[in-house]
């Protein structure tokens, strides 16, 4: 019987028996190999502080709005960072699709039916099928330097150095700016020089991150990226760039923002802060970006080499072991970067 990873509750999570998909018309059967965990988004379920879990997503008028949650426990089927192989095809559906690896969007289960339009992109046969989960945090952190116009010979601090952090950094290091990260993980910080940072700054530092920042910068960086999801981080961004600077919201922000001091530094220096989230790309742009293109440009990326997504990846974990994961990601491991799902049908990681 295939199995789902469901959220029964806060702090409840297990892998457990879901009734299997028809293959629809047009649709392909996919045997799940990994799944990897967005810890950010994910916890949000983990800990029952999403906002779809505590009012309404009006989404006509989309606004959030008292009323009955628009999910309810048990939540079911989350993940967007799949790779499997396609064992079934519909009738109508490409035969040759069969056999091959493709990675996409269809949640933590061994077993899933999409639309075959749906992964003829996504082919990922004879590359690393670990490194295949990583197509939409990439997407996020592309869509992320995108919003921060960053543009060769800028200067851009990152704050923030879990997986999408130093995905960002990593990639705005090839767009060619220098890159300051800020994190409060050494070990982070550390991998962030790795991915290129010319240097590094302690989020806890003395005066605070943005400060530090500033002086390092000669006045301030051009853009900064948050992603941490941390409202005193996203005022420390504010701090760090130059008078008509752009900050980049791109964290997943929980509750208030009792930190972020508006009467300060964004106010007296005229700092501009885009909001960034994977169902858009920056107007800025106009038709010529979209989604499936963030994604073809950062597997290429990381088909070439120039992005090197296995060297974050610190635990692959059996699918049925999904609830210790999950309180070690709960608890701030420093230790977790990226952790991935293996689910019975994959081969062995390399």
């Amino acid at each position: 019987m295939p199995e789902i990873v469901s959220f029964t509750a806060p702090g409840e999570v297990a892998l457990v028996p879901c009734e299997a998909q028809p293959l629809a018309p047009g649709s392909v059967r996919i045997r799940t190999w990994y799944s990897g965990i967005s810890a950010g988004t994910e916890l949000t379920a983990y800990r029952g502080s999403n906002p779809y879990l505590t009012s309404t997503w009006d989404a006509e008028r989309r606004l959030f709005v008292d009323g009955a949650p628009t999910f309810a426990y048990p939540v079911s089927g989350w993940g967007y960072s799949e790779v499997g192989e396609v064992v079934e095809a519909a009738e109508d559906a490409p035969a040759d699709l069969v056999g091959e690896v493709v990675h996409g969007i269809w949640g933590h289960r061994s077993d899933a039916v999409v639309p075959a339009a749906a992964v003829r992109e996504r082919v990922w046969t004879g590359q690393d099928p670990v490194s295949g989960t990583f197509a939409r945090v990439g997407s996020i952190a592309l869509n992320a330097v995108l919003a921060g116009d960053v543009r060769l010979g800028d200067r851009v601090a990152v704050f923030g150095q879990g997986v999408i952090g130093l995905l960002a950094t990593r990639l705005a290091v090839l767009a060619g700016a220098t890159v300051v990260a800020v994190d409060t993980v050494r070990s982070r910080l550390d991998a962030a020089l790795r991915c290129g940072a010319a240097e590094v700054v302690r989020a806890d530092a003395d005066g605070g991150a943005g400060a530090v920042v500033r002086a390092r910068s000669g006045g301030g960086v051009d853009s900064a990226i948050e992603l941490s999801g941390s409202d005193r981080a996203l005022h420390e961004a504010v701090r760090s760039v130059v008078v008509d600077g752009t900050v980049v919201a791109s964290g997943f922000y929980q509750g208030g923002a009792e930190h972020l001091r508006l009467g300060e530094e964004f106010h007296h220096n005229r700092v501009r802060i885009v909001a960034s989230q994977i169902s858009g790309t920056p107007v800025s742009l106009g038709p010529r970006w979209d989604q499936p293109r963030l994604v073809r440009t950062f597997m290429d990326q990381v088909r070439t080499g120039r992005v090197d997504v296995r060297s974050l990846v610190t635990d692959v974990v059996e699918a049925a072991d999904v609830a210790a994961i999950f309180a070690r990601l709960d608890r701030g491991d420093p230790d977790v970067l990226q952790s991935v799902l293996r689910f019975e049908a994959a081969p062995e990681p390399a």
